[in-house]
């Protein structure tokens, strides 16, 4: 914890924290903007979590909140003044346990700070009871949805609620972004000279061309054979794992949420114990003054 402590130190002073969470509210507004123009077109009030639920719900908007991770954590580890002291004093083990405890936290932080922003966006048009609103039900039950590209499934309103639905669709935005930013952590051990953030962009672009339209055109599959294609990449694809509308609501064989989050558990354990056992050979290099 105290590994944690010193990591946050100057935290909400650091440029790149700052730029970080400043493209978060602008990547928010950019993406807000369709559900606003459904609310103001039709004059219909919104439930104050589904701006948040539908503008992270497509693959696309996942991948790039994840993204903005790759400025965010540029610098891992954190190498500072404080290591060699800390070194001497802990396990290099408990000294990794501290970096991974920032990481999340850090990450957890930036996720709430996008939903937050997401909600604080639309509240002109938003009412807080637990019930899906008439902009939903428009959006849904009508082409609308598709033309405004706007994710509101009909599966999901049938089968949770609101409040429910948002705190799913934050487990898995939050899931992925941890595997990422644990990815960049372990790319920094393996890889020295700041090339760690390889790895990271790596496992993004992995799940970008995992795209089922792509894929379906490679392959020259007609139609409804695209099916196949949307159940395989739910399965192998880190990115629609966590895309709360690319999962099974009793209706096909894509993942639950249950199995996607045991994916990023796994994703996740693998990635902890690669990194303890490159950090048993790493080699620390501090530079700076006296």
């Amino acid at each position: 914890m105290a590994v944690v402590r010193y990591n946050f130190r100057g935290f909400h002073k650091n440029p790149r924290v700052i730029l970080s969470f400043l493209l978060g509210l602008i990547l928010s507004y950019l993406l807000s903007d369709r559900v606003i123009q459904a609310a103001e077109g039709y004059r219909t009030a919104m439930q104050a979590a589904e701006p948040f639920i539908w503008t992270f719900g497509d693959t696309t908007a996942v991948l790039l909140a994840s993204l903005l991770l790759l400025l965010l954590f540029s610098d891992l580890p954190k190498l500072n003044a404080a290591t060699p002291y800390y070194l001497v004093r802990i396990t290099r083990r408990r000294w990794l346990a501290g970096q991974f405890l920032y990481v999340g936290a850090a990450t957890g932080l930036y996720v709430l700070w996008i939903l937050a922003s997401t909600m604080l966006l639309c509240i002109r048009y938003t009412f807080v009871g637990n019930q899906w609103s008439e902009t939903a039900a428009l959006l849904g039950y009508s082409s609308l949805g598709e033309s405004l590209q706007v994710p509101a499934t009909v599966k999901a309103m049938e089968s949770i609620s609101p409040y429910g639905c948002m705190l799913q669709v934050i487990f898995l935005l939050l899931c992925y972004s941890l595997t990422l930013s644990f990815l960049i952590l372990l790319g920094s051990l393996l890889f020295s000279g700041g090339r760690g953030l390889l790895l990271g962009l790596a496992y993004s672009v992995y799940g970008f061309l995992l795209d089922p339209k792509v894929l379906g055109k490679l392959l020259g599959l007609e139609e409804w054979e695209m099916y196949k294609v949307r159940v395989f990449v739910g399965w192998v694809s880190p990115l629609n794992h966590g895309t709360y509308p690319s999962h099974n609501f009793g209706y096909d064989l894509l993942p639950t949420v249950a199995e996607s989050a045991a994916v990023f558990g796994a994703v996740l354990a693998l990635t902890a114990l690669a990194a303890l056992w490159r950090l048993r050979r790493y080699n620390f290099m501090f530079l700076g003054g006296r």
